[in-house]
């Protein structure tokens, strides 16, 4: 059985060796042949360089570097096009998904599932930060179209059936975490507890949180349109009601001065919820935009072992997803 281990990597120079040095000594006792991916996602410090000593020193290292920073869900992708072994897992590189787990994790494979996910507790997390997430997951799951876990990331071990699967996605806006609840096959899920960063600091700012956030509720579903439907129409309701019984006043008792408060509430009430129509609308058309691109999701601008493409194709369409080769120049390894 052979595992492969996809590993994203941004600006992760510091901790490259603690991790070789973890994965040495826990990997020999997971699978009796392994490949390790590192991705380096554009980073802006030594990293490439690190991953090139790396894969010189030990060959069951292998890196790719991405012409530029794509994000995440594109590093994972692009390992998980490259990874060849009958099971793949996905970690983070800064030591916060324990390595030691993935013996038990590959274990409940063995026992007909699929997927084995990993779910962490929140010890250690600020408090405001761990209510929101708590609500966020609470929130999410009422609207969208699969069930989302709080706690549950990226840090699990694949089938190649289910590896397969997630290839054949093509969609450019991709949201990995909704993506693997989509799929579905048999999930087993494995808690542990969580685990403070070795070295380098968390990337993950206030926005960015938002903006995943709203990728999670607009990636699954149309609800947010559906719901700007209802929320019109309640209001045209309202307005529709009000209209009636400022002329029946009017009838009854005389036409009064109009008063600026009731002008001012609904102005800004009604100018409000058409700016916030437009964004939901306007979010889901800058989605289609997106897609219609068809734009490949990476592009590799260098790797060690064997040549790659500079990009490989995904989707339905696609008979093999394995990174076979296509129409397009090889990214080959070019020392520093």
């Amino acid at each position: 059985m052979r595992l492969s281990v996809v590993i994203p990597c941004f600006n992760e120079e510091r901790g490259l060796a603690e991790l070789h040095e973890v994965l040495c000594r826990v990997l020999p006792g997971v699978a009796e042949d392994f490949e390790v991916i590192l991705v380096d996602d554009g980073s802006k410090d030594g990293t490439l360089g690190e991953l090139r000593l790396l894969a010189d020193r030990d060959p069951r290292f292998r890196y790719l570097a991405l012409s530029r920073n794509f994000g995440k869900e594109a590093a994972m992708l692009a390992g998980l096009s490259q990874a060849n072994g009958e099971l793949v897992a996905i970690m983070d590189a800064d030591l916060q998904h324990p390595p030691e787990l993935l013996g038990r994790m590959v274990e409940l494979l063995a026992g007909g599932y699929d997927q084995v996910v990993a779910r962490r507790s929140r010890t250690g997390e600020k408090p405001t930060r761990k209510v929101l997430s708590q609500l966020y997951y609470r929130l999410i799951n009422k609207v969208v179209d699969v069930e989302l876990e709080d706690g549950v990331g990226d840090f699990r071990v694949l089938t190649r059936r289910s590896v397969q699967a997630l290839l054949s996605l093509g969609e450019y806006n991709r949201f990995s975490k909704g993506l693997f609840a989509w799929i579905g096959f048999d999930t087993a899920v494995v808690d542990y507890e969580n685990v403070q960063r070795h070295a380098g600091s968390s990337t993950w700012t206030l926005r960015k949180l938002l903006n995943y956030g709203i990728d999670g509720v607009v990636s699954f579903n149309n609800r947010p349109l559906r719901l700007a439907i209802y929320l019109g129409g309640l209001v045209t309701a309202l307005a529709f009601c009000y209209s009636v019984f400022i002329v029946v006043h009017a009838v009854r008792d005389g036409i009064f001065v109009p008063g600026y408060v009731t002008i001012m509430c609904g102005v800004l009430g009604l100018g409000g919820l058409q700016l916030l129509f437009l964004g939901v609308i306007g979010e889901y058309l800058g989605r289609i935009y997106y897609e219609t691109k068809r734009r490949p999701h990476f592009l590799v601008k260098e790797s060690s072992g064997r040549p790659i493409p500079v990009t490989v194709p995904l989707g339905p369409e696609v008979a093999d997803h394995g990174g076979q080769p296509v129409a397009m120049p090889f990214a080959e390894h070019s020392p520093s």
